[in-house]
């Protein structure tokens, strides 16, 4: 598409984006528009959508292979690429979510940070130089690299449609949410706004602007998660005890104000300085922690992002940048989550402060990061801070659906299909064709899935990730009895079952589809530690009897592919094997 339809596009959506959130903003949609017009907030998110949308157009320029849409070309250091997980990583589901969680739980919601944090070093030493080392576009070419290629892609893009789906549906609830409280908007309209600049930002600019967008939106957020931080703690005269003394005091307050017997309001209140609220047995807290750990090492959209540097050596400088800013930002995140219960819970506009119940409605918890930024920074900071969330949850869902239409077009279309002699055009073609579809499944799930708490929509994704997709690239890539077979049918079996028994948990079962309490068929609400149980065994089971001449043939292969994942010997710049 020529780059003057671009600008035009681009053009359109900014003056449409600001005059749908000027025009909500003063008008009156439903319970949300007592929101009084925030010009700051509406002229902020105008800038960032048309400085992202300038930089889609930059990018569009640059777009001419394949090569550029997927991975930029892989010109990106390592430091760029570190910042751009950074903030491929700092979801909606971090920034909004885990503050819900804390505010909510307290110290038990540390639990995602905690999480979604340590599967970092299975990432930096087990995976990071292979990935580069072995990859081309898309984590099947390494998972593949030994094996049968039409089996195993078609696996590796089911794995990889199923877990952005579901990670695609907590940020476009985050989104929803966000822009309904702030403008007034009806949750549907803002949903589909979120969808359609995802559509062309990834359609025109592909990965250079993905990562582009990343890596500014990673820098904002850091920079505002750094200021709330420090004035909650300013508050506080810079005491954590004061902090952690005045949000028992709060609890314990809601839960006297609740009915509760004086002793009992104590305990509650003191319970969210220890563990044991939110995850109720040792099962659920050890899967909960597998899903998180592992889930990462799985992340279609993230393993993406280590073809997009020259070599291994940038690879593993990525994920010690990305580790250093994600570890800060956690930490952080609980503050502003002890933040919310001292600051939001205890503030009339923002919340019921006999029941500690923030206003709004189903799924306005997710707010509560919002809400502290206003309490800390009045109505300048609420729209910077807006704006920056609403980012953060473009740049996502932008290298979601990247990762979603490289796994339809590259492994699908350009391998299954077409036997890897599908043209360069051909492939962006259907690759554009994907991502408009899957941004129509975004929209749609976003609507249905509102009520959810955006963390733990994510903790679902990376369940399927840690069952289906890290055993699979686990093993072939570290295992050298591994086959096709082993790996196709071991992974699906993951695969379903993770799927499976998340539909049947409480989670989905009860709270999503309606069911009476106590009717779900899987008692847990994160099944990997039974479903990654299940696609390591089905791996290793059927590899061992797979005794076909492709099994001997691949076996053989195995200290080919050990040499070049170890050194790299044979990878060439961006273009894989």
């Amino acid at each position: 598409m020529k780059t003057r339809n671009i600008t035009s596009i681009a053009a359109v959506l900014a003056a449409l984006s600001l005059g749908t959130l000027a025009h909500a903003a003063g008008g009156d949609v439903g319970e949300a528009a007592k929101q009084s017009t925030n010009w700051t907030a509406i002229v902020m998110f105008g800038l960032f959508v048309a400085g992202t949308l300038w930089i889609t157009k930059w990018a569009a320029a640059k777009t001419r292979s394949a090569a550029d849409f997927y991975t930029g070309g892989g010109g990106i250091t390592g430091f760029q690429n570190g910042l751009a997980i950074a903030g491929d990583y700092m979801s909606a589901a971090s920034f909004l979510g885990i503050s819900a969680a804390v505010m909510a739980s307290g110290y038990d919601g540390l639990i995602y940070s905690i999480g979604f944090l340590v599967g970092w070093p299975v990432i930096t030493f087990l995976m990071a130089e292979r990935l580069r080392n072995l990859g081309k576009f898309t984590f099947a070419d390494v998972a593949g690299y030994r094996f049968q290629q039409t089996p195993i892609r078609a696996f590796a893009a089911s794995g990889t449609l199923v877990v952005v789906a579901f990670y695609l549906i907590a940020q476009m609830v985050g989104a929803g949410q966000l822009i309904k409280l702030l403008f007034g908007l009806d949750y549907w309209i803002a949903v589909v706004l979120v969808g359609g600049l995802m559509m062309v930002y990834v359609l025109f600019g592909g990965m250079t602007a993905t990562t582009w967008v990343q890596i500014i939106k990673a820098c904002l957020l850091l920079a505002g998660v750094t200021f709330m931080a420090f004035m909650v703690m300013a508050q506080f005269g810079f005491s954590p005890e004061a902090l952690f003394a005045k949000g028992v005091a709060v609890k314990t307050s809601i839960a006297a104000n609740s009915g509760k017997p004086a002793e009992e309001a104590a305990k509650i209140g003191l319970a969210i300085m220890g563990p044991g609220g939110f995850i109720k047995d040792p099962i659920s807290a050890i899967s909960f922690g597998m899903a998180l750990m592992f889930g990462t090492a799985g992340l279609p959209h993230i393993l993406m992002r280590f073809f997009t540097v020259p070599d291994a050596k940038e690879a593993r400088k990525s994920v010690f940048w990305a580790t250093t800013w994600i570890g800060y930002f956690y930490v952080l995140i609980f503050i502003i989550g002890f933040g919310a219960i001292t600051l939001v819970l205890t503030n009339p506009e923002f919340s019921d402060t006999v029941t500690g119940v923030i206003k709004g409605g189903a799924g306005t918890a997710n707010m509560a990061a919002v809400l502290v930024a206003k309490s800390v920074g009045g109505d300048v900071f609420y729209g910077f801070i807006s704006a920056v969330a609403f980012a953060t949850i473009l740049a996502v869902v932008a290298g979601l659906t990247l990762s979603g239409a490289s796994a339809v077009s590259h492994d699908l279309y350009a391998t299954v299909f077409k036997k890897g002699k599908a043209d360069s055009a051909a492939e962006l073609r259907v690759s554009r064709i994907t991502t408009l579809t899957l941004g129509v499944v975004a929209v749609v799930l976003g609507i249905v899935f509102e009520k959810q708490n955006i963390a733990f929509m994510v903790s679902l994704a990376f369940a399927i990730a840690a069952s289906a997709n890290f055993p699979v690239l686990f093993m072939s890539v570290l295992w050298k009895d591994c086959t096709t077979k082993g790996a196709v049918i071991g992974g699906f079996m993951g695969l379903v079952s993770s799927v499976g028994l998340t539909v049947v948990s409480p989670s989905v079962w009860e709270a999503v589809l309606g069911n009476p309490k106590g009717s779900a068929l899987f008692p847990y609400t994160s099944p990997a530690l039974f479903s990654m149980a299940i696609g390591f065994a089905g791996i290793w089971i059927f590899s061992l009897l797979d005794r076909s001449a492709n099994a001997q043939r691949e076996r053989a292969a195995f200290p080919a592919q050990q040499v070049r994942s170890e050194t790299g010997l044979g990878a060439s710049g961006a273009s894989g094997h």
